[in-house]
């Protein structure tokens, strides 16, 4: 081997090596931010990512009580309207650190009506952090899982596999219309929710318009988070969506066990 080739190899194997950390530290949200990068990256509307990594950086400099955060409230008001999901979502779990703040309240009220079951579903949490239960059913239905229909008559040509983890957004299956007037390109089935697909159609199996998919049972943290905020809020209505997490089931982790046991206690305690 050659000098030169032996520094394009090692060059080359250095890129292989740098390449992914780059990526992973410009999309990794607990990167510090200075005040002056979180103002540039809050208003950086061709980088959703980058308005999201703000918005964690000052949801934890909320929950630390810094007081020079409070020069951005007008901006997570104002992201409460964002078009990117992801971008609302985080928002409105942001605004739950601060319950003193002005706006934040009235803001999270008003997302409960978004077209996001997350995003509904996150304010309903926030809003339980102000002691308001009026997102009660938002928090309750985030316990369900996610039925996924068919959104037109067509043929499953590829779907993933029972009990593989999945992101919100993440592909589940593909769908080739059956008429023929229709586009012939695949159309894309994608989860609303992030955890664990449940149950998929297989490939090759014809599906009619509106008929089940697949069932995606929500991510473990999500159903922590619920349970605990119906610990404070829930009724005994919300106890058939409770009860499914007190089995001892493999994909039961112990501490959702634990605290959906603990959330039935408190439901009949107040219902005394």
């Amino acid at each position: 081997m050659s000098g030169k080739q032996k520094i394009l190899f090692f060059a080359t194997g250095w890129l292989i090596v740098l390449m992914p950390f780059l990526f992973w530290w410009n999309t990794w949200f607990g990167r510090h931010l200075s005040d002056q990068q979180v103002n540039e990256y809050l208003h950086d509307e061709k980088k959703p990512r980058h308005i999201q990594h703000a918005l964690v950086q000052l949801g934890e400099r909320m929950s630390r009580q810094d007081a020079a955060v409070k020069q951005w409230y007008p901006e997570l008001t104002r992201l409460a309207g964002h078009p990117v999901e992801e971008v609302r979502n985080t928002d409105a779990w942001v605004m739950g650190q601060d319950t003193s703040a002005a706006g934040f309240h009235e803001t999270l009220l008003k997302m409960l009506n978004d077209p996001s079951p997350m995003v509904r579903g996150n304010a309903a949490l926030s809003l339980v952090r102000f002691g308001d239960a009026t997102g009660r059913p938002q928090i309750v239905a985030l316990l369900q899982p996610a039925q996924i229909t068919a959104p037109l008559t067509g043929r499953i040509v590829d779907a993933d596999r029972p009990g593989t983890a999945i992101h919100q957004g993440g592909l589940i299956a593909k769908l080739q219309p059956a008429d023929p007037s229709q586009s012939q390109q695949t159309v894309e089935v994608r989860s609303p929710i992030t955890g664990r697909i449940r149950s998929v159609a297989q490939t090759g199996a014809n599906v009619a318009a509106g008929a089940e998919i697949a069932v995606v049972d929500p991510a473990t943290e999500q159903v922590w988070e619920s349970l605990r905020a119906l610990c404070i809020v829930g009724q005994t209505d919300d106890l058939p969506a409770v009860r499914p997490y007190e089995r001892e089931l493999p994909e039961i982790p112990e501490h959702v066990r634990q605290q959906a046991a603990e959330t039935e206690k408190a439901i009949r305690e107040r219902a005394k």
